[in-house]
């Protein structure tokens, strides 16, 4: 008789959940935010039980802003991206990270925590978040940039137009209003 074959069994350290809890959660709290999202369906997600999303993130909270700072980073890392490049081509580093941020917002997970994140603001851990976020998003764009501050923040005012015009899908609307705010001037 042969014995069966033995199987081996891979664990997971927490900070491995940790990761796949927040690759899967990114989707799952974007679409209902902060208030909305039961932790259940986080759990669900991520293939583990309540009780453990809980020793990993021991906050509801916690949890948001966690997959909110994972999704901010990927602003960031994309803006930098976008900037170190086109100067190593001799580009226009504004339009780089403008078009950057623009292909962001084409996937509705980044665009929904931006406005997810801001929604919940009233929170004082998310809104302490938020502030590190574009704290540290100003001083990359000034820093790779070298822009005035007025430009910048006609920047970020901007970025923040074209959430609002990707959110309500406004670009695809053929009514006056709309067109005076998508075609300002042509970035959104």
């Amino acid at each position: 008789m042969v014995p069966p074959a033995a199987t081996t069994r891979t664990l997971s350290t927490a900070e491995e959940r940790r990761e796949d809890v927040l690759r899967t959660a990114v989707s799952v709290i974007a679409e209902r935010g902060l208030y909305g999202t039961p932790t259940t369906e986080v759990a669900r997600a991520a293939g583990i039980s309540q009780a453990y999303l809980f020793r990993l993130f021991p906050t509801k909270t916690e949890l948001f802003v966690a997959v909110l700072e994972r999704s901010n980073d990927r602003v960031h890392d994309a803006l930098l991206e976008a900037a170190r490049e086109a100067r190593r081509r001799g580009g226009d580093v504004k339009m780089a990270m403008a078009e950057a941020y623009m292909d962001l917002l084409r996937d509705p997970d980044v665009l929904l925590m931006q406005l997810q994140g801001q929604a919940a603001a009233s929170e004082p851990a998310v809104r302490a978040s938020l502030r590190g976020c574009f704290a540290r998003l100003v001083a990359m764009v000034e820093r790779e940039w070298e822009a005035t501050p007025e430009e910048i923040q006609a920047f970020f005012a901007r970025g923040m137009l074209c959430n609002v015009i990707a959110a309500m899908q406004i670009d695809e609307l053929d009514e006056p209003w709309a067109k005076v705010l998508t075609h300002a001037d042509g970035e959104c």
